[in-house]
Order: C-alpha cells, then sequence, then structure tokens
C-alpha cells in the first residue's frame, strides 16, 4: 500500500475559466457546429447531456481554441450548481469548454485525470465545493477556490488502478442504459406503427381518462414519520428525474397503500417538468404533482405509450398557463383522445410489448445494483478506507 501524499489542486492542474460573454455572444450560436458545453449540460453522474447543448461556428472554435477541451478534462460551473462535474471522454474532444463553466486539466505526471473526476464527485468533496462557493443567492465558484480543493493522493499506479475498478462498474451501467435506450426506441416504433401510421378504422376511440386511474398524489409534508422504521422516502418531480438521494425528503408509511411507489409503476408528473416515467427504483410515497397510473382493464405498456403520445401536447397546454408553474388539468385527460384495437388485437400487442418492457425492467433493476455498489465503493476508495493487497 503507498503512502498517501495531501496536495491542493491547483499543485497538480491547470484551471482555466471558459471564454466571457465579450468573446462570444448569445447571437455566435448556431444551429449545427461546435458545441459548447454550458453549465445546464453538467450532469449529475460526471457525464455531459447534450439535451439543450448549444453550437458554434468551426471559426469560432478556432478563435477560441485556447478553451477547448481535450480528453481527461473535467468541467465545472462556475454558478448554480457548482458542486458538479464532468469528465470529458473520447465523444467530447474538441467542444468548446463554454461561456459560465471551469475547466480542471490535470498534470498526467502527477494524478490521473479520471481518479480526480471521481475524488470531486464525493459527497464529501461536492460538500467542500458548495461551503467554499461565494455568494448568498446563488452560489459561485472561480479558478482561486478550485485551486484550493484539498486532495489526499495514493501513488499514481493505485490511483489508475482504483479508477479503473470505478470505470469498470460506470462502463456496464452505461451499456445497459444504451440497451434500454434501444429497447424503448423499438417499442415507441412498434407503438406508432400500429396507432398511428396503421390504425384501423373500426378501432374505437376513448378518452385517455377512460383506461387507466389517475391517482394524484398525497401534501406528504403534511405526513412526516412516526419513527425511523415506518418510513419511506418520498417521490416527487425531482427524485423521478435523479432517482432517491440523500437529500430526499422521508414520510410515513401509514397511507394508503395506493400511494405506495414500487417498481415498475407508472408515474406522470403533471405539473412543472411534464414527464412519464416507468419507475425503477426503491419503495417511496407518491407526492403531489404526480399521477400513479394504473389500469384494471389495459396492460402497462398500453396507457404508458398513450401518456407518452401526448406528453408534447401536454407540455404544450402547460406551458400555455399564465402560472408559475404550468401543469394540465384532469379536463385535459379527458379531451386526449386513444384508438382501442379489440381484444384479440390487443393481447396479440401485448406479447410483443411485454416482451420489450421486461427486458428494460431487468436491466433497469442490474443498473441499479451496480449503482449502489459503485456510490458504496467510491468514498471508500477515494479515502483509503480499502486496502489493497500488494
Amino acid at each position: 500500500m503507498s503512502e498517501w501524499k495531501e496536495y491542493k489542486l491547483g499543485e497538480i492542474a491547470n484551471i482555466q475559466t471558459g471564454p466571457f460573454g465579450s468573446q462570444l455572444h448569445q447571437s455566435d450560436y448556431v444551429d449545427v457546429g461546435i458545441p459548447s458545453i454550458m453549465p445546464v449540460n453538467i450532469g449529475d453522474r460526471m457525464n455531459i447531456s447534450t439535451e439543450k447543448i448549444v453550437f458554434i461556428t468551426e471559426e469560432d472554435a478556432t478563435r477560441l481554441s485556447r478553451y477547448c477541451v481535450q480528453e481527461g478534462d473535467i468541467v465545472y460551473s462556475r454558478r448554480g450548481d457548482v458542486e458538479k462535474c464532468a469528465y470529458i471522454g473520447k465523444a467530447e474532444i474538441g467542444w468548446l469548454c463554454g461561456t459560465g463553466c471551469l475547466r480542471i486539466r490535470i498534470d498526467s505526471s502527477k494524478a490521473d485525470s479520471k481518479y480526480i473526476a471521481y475524488y470531486l464527485s464525493t459527497e464529501d468533496m461536492k460538500s467542500w465545493i458548495s461551503n467554499n462557493a461565494v455568494g448568498t443567492t446563488m452560489p459561485n465558484l472561480n479558478s482561486s477556490i478550485l485551486q484550493q480543493v484539498p486532495l489526499s493522493l495514493p501513488s499514481l499506479d493505485e490511483q489508475k488502478r482504483i479508477a479503473s475498478i470505478l470505470s469498470s462498474l460506470d462502463d456496464k451501467i452505461d451499456l445497459l442504459n444504451r440497451e434500454n435506450a434501444t429497447l424503448e426506441g423499438m417499442a415507441e416504433t412498434l407503438f406508432r406503427q400500429w396507432f398511428i401510421e396503421e390504425a384501423k378504422e373500426d378501432w374505437e376511440e376513448k378518452p385517455l381518462s377512460s383506461i387507466a386511474t389517475f391517482l394524484n398524489g398525497l401534501a406528504c409534508q403534511k405526513y412526516p414519520p412516526k419513527n425511523e422504521i415506518e418510513k419511506l422516502p418520498v417521490l416527487k418531480i425531482r427524485e423521478l428525474t435523479n432517482g432517491i438521494g440523500a437529500d430526499s425528503d422521508w414520510t410515513t408509511t401509514d397511507v394508503g397503500d395506493e400511494y405506495i411507489v414500487h417498481a415498475g409503476d407508472v408515474i406522470f408528473a403533471w405539473s412543472a417538468s411534464l414527464m412519464v416515467k416507468i419507475w425503477d427504483g426503491e419503495d417511496c410515497i407518491l407526492n403531489q404533482h404526480l399521477f400513479k397510473v394504473t389500469s384494471d382493464n389495459y396492460p402497462k405498456w398500453f396507457y404508458f405509450f398513450w401518456c407518452k403520445h401526448h406528453l408534447n401536447e401536454f407540455i404544450s397546454i402547460a406551458q400555455s398557463h399564465a402560472t408559475t408553474m404550468g401543469h394540465i388539468k384532469r379536463g385535459d385527460l379527458d379531451t386526449a383522445m386513444v384508438l382501442v384495437p379489440s381484444d384479440d388485437e390487443l393481447q396479440i400487442m401485448t406479447v410483443q410489448m411485454n416482451s420489450l418492457l421486461q427486458k428494460i425492467e431487468n436491466n433497469s433493476k442490474q443498473i441499479n445494483t451496480l449503482t449502489h455498489t459503485r456510490d458504496g465503493l467510491l468514498p471508500k476508495l477515494m479515502f483509503n478506507e480499502i486496502i489493497f493487497n500488494s
């Protein structure tokens, strides 16, 4: 076992701020070009999200080349969710470290960049970043703060060994997530083929509200835990997106069984960030602003995909409401129409759809197991709680 040594991040890395607004204006962004990493693109698990990515021209990328990223760089947001960082992989080489971000480039002779990214993603280091950020209404981060981040590092070889263990778990998780994305795409293609492209004229048309029950959640703050045993975490929109976390709220289990959410249940967020998902996490309690969608007469895939089919329409309705938090009403479920095939046709479709959904749910269970293993190992490996044999 090597001796661990204490450093400051600035001793092993070059830290650079992305271009300022005077160097790159809002009007400079284009529809197609070189991606520019913005604070909104820094994901929760050291990843880059491309959902709201913006682009710059190749000419601007050349002009601002000193701000571009290379494999192994680490990117932070300068404001807002400053505790999160993203690790740059092969796919992001040459992208711009955009306005509002900070780029960390590790000296490879002193430390392993993947190891440092894992180290910075531990809860202890996230807390350090948050506590040392400046500003009251919105946390702000700068290069001076990052330079002072305390590090306790083993030898370079051991850093690489530890990073390899964690990377192997992340690679398996990523593979399963990509497989699930493919399976979900196949299921959506089948649904579209059946009900949009090849729909039959004799199929009955019904309101979405008539094929399933939409149970609204509880105001869970009114149901605090009575003790430390009979309690469950609260499922809010945040948890629906990111999973149950250390900062999730808890409530008593002394509520109706119908409000308990299990893996495999269909959850529809009808307010704020509208979405429809099949829950794949632990048991929890349904909060207000979420529907648990069930049906005694139709298979899960049927009402799940019809909810997804109408989702963009629901989002438009929510955005049109002149309120601080857009939402839909139950009446919107009444006017959203679905096509219902014959019982025999529905049974044939169900065989195909259930096969795909079962594979997705099995993969999700593996993802949760691997994620739990990774998250449990991360702090132990980073803070010298696991000893390797030489």
